[in-house]
């Protein structure tokens, strides 16, 4: 079992892990946005025409 960190390490952790986190989406955001630039309009069959 872990022994209680205090406070301050707690809070600094956290926001490491936001951190992180946030830096995760955004690199996610570039990806899916290349993605995106990669298709052609023409050739989505989600909405068909009609």
């Amino acid at each position: 079992m872990p022994k209680p960190q205090p406070k301050s390490e707690k809070i600094r952790k956290e926001a490491e892990k936001a951190e992180r986190l946030a830096e995760q989406l955004r690199a996610n955001l570039r990806r899916r946005k290349a993605q995106a630039k990669q298709l052609v309009p023409g050739d989505s069959p989600a909405k068909p025409q009609g």
